[in-house]
């Protein structure tokens, strides 16, 4: 067997795994969320501006109070086991291909697991307050500042980690400059600023989680592009890593699709926001993260946009946002809108793979 196809059985092979363990917990999480009734016990009754959310309950209250949230319990918490296996496969047998299969790496996936477990928690956290809080919690979870702090904090981190651990400084912006490589920008420290800006705005890119499926098909391309991606760039094991999450995703999709059983939950969509930061910066994919992730960009612009034009010409664009929240409340079914957003997802994955494999 040559090394390149053990590779992609090992890439497969993980991936499979992956989606297996994660249906497994699905049952039984479902099964427990009901149980404990890990709802919001009302709905959002306000918009970001501190408007009523007239819009937004007349189409989501009923769910909003009988779904459970935390369904992004299915996703880290299936990483973490492989993680686990693969360490004690590597302490208790000889095989080579056992051992092989641990996909734990310094340069590669240290950060991205660091981030995604580290954002998750903090996600859960949210999730339990949102369900369980009192007084200034109640319904609302962590506050803004609280989460603002957060996720500054993980991307100092990760900027601190790649610039004085890794030694990196500059980031390549394709297309421009010397074909078909690019241009590389030095920043020097300021590299460690992106990273925070980065991941800040990724962050706020989670309003896409609002309907049955969508966030889960959305995250699922974005994912299965930077699979592609750092298999070419020869980083096996960041493209395990995220064959995985690519994997936990189409088992979530299985209890998440129209009805879904649970919702990702902040648990989810903050440790998925922050891993997707962290693949994009060790892909060096950053310029072209905007067009991997285009639906997040339109959902956020949409909410952004809305804001703005509130607060200079007192009047809304869209009915509700993020936009597909208008686009129901203009007619589109939920199945509609979410499938044409996931076409719209993996058009973007592609276009965005193929600019960033010309550097």
């Amino acid at each position: 067997m040559t090394n390149t196809a053990f590779e992609a059985i090992k890439i497969l092979s993980l991936a499979i795994g992956a989606s297996i363990i994660a249906i497994l917990i699905g049952n039984f999480l479902v099964k427990y969320l009901y149980k404990i009734k890990f709802w919001k016990k009302e709905a959002r009754a306000k918009t970001i501006d501190g408007k009523d959310a007239e819009v937004f309950l007349s189409l989501h209250k009923e769910r909003e109070t009988t779904v459970p949230r935390g369904g992004g319990l299915v996703i880290w918490v299936t990483v973490l086991i492989l993680i686990l296996l693969g360490l004690l496969l590597g302490q208790i047998t000889d095989i080579w291909w056992l051992k092989k299969l641990n996909f734990l790496s310094r340069e590669q996936t240290w950060i991205p697991i660091f981030a995604l477990i580290t954002a998750s928690i903090i996600g859960l956290v949210d999730d339990i307050l949102v369900v369980y809080g009192k007084g200034k919690y109640i319904g609302g979870g962590l506050t803004f500042k609280m989460r603002f702090a957060l996720v500054t904090i993980i991307g100092l981190i990760g900027g601190f980690w790649f610039y004085y651990k890794l030694g990196w400084d500059s980031i390549r912006v394709p297309l421009i400059g010397n074909f078909p490589e690019g241009t590389a920008i030095h920043l020097g420290v300021g590299y460690i600023l992106l990273y925070v800006i980065v991941s800040l705005a990724s962050w706020a890119s989670g309003v896409v989680d609002g309907l049955d499926g969508l966030a889960g098909g959305v995250f699922a391309s974005i994912f299965g592009a930077f699979t592609v991606i750092a298999l070419f760039q020869g980083k096996i094991d960041l493209a395990a890593f995220c064959a995985i999450i690519l994997g936990t995703l189409f088992s979530f999709l299985w209890f998440n699709i129209p009805p879904a059983k649970f919702y990702m939950g902040e648990t989810g969509i903050l440790g998925l926001t922050m891993t997707m930061t962290a693949v994009a910066f060790i892909t060096n994919s950053v310029f072209v993260l905007p067009i991997i992730g285009g639906v997040l960009v339109i959902e956020t612009g949409s909410v952004i946009l809305q804001l703005f034009s509130k607060k200079i010409w007192h009047k809304k664009l869209w009915l509700s946002t993020p936009i597909h929240h208008h686009l129901e409340a203009i007619g589109w079914t939920a199945p509609q809108i979410v499938m044409r957003f996931w076409i719209i997802s993996v058009v973007l994955a592609i276009l965005g793979v193929s600019i960033q494999l010309l550097m």
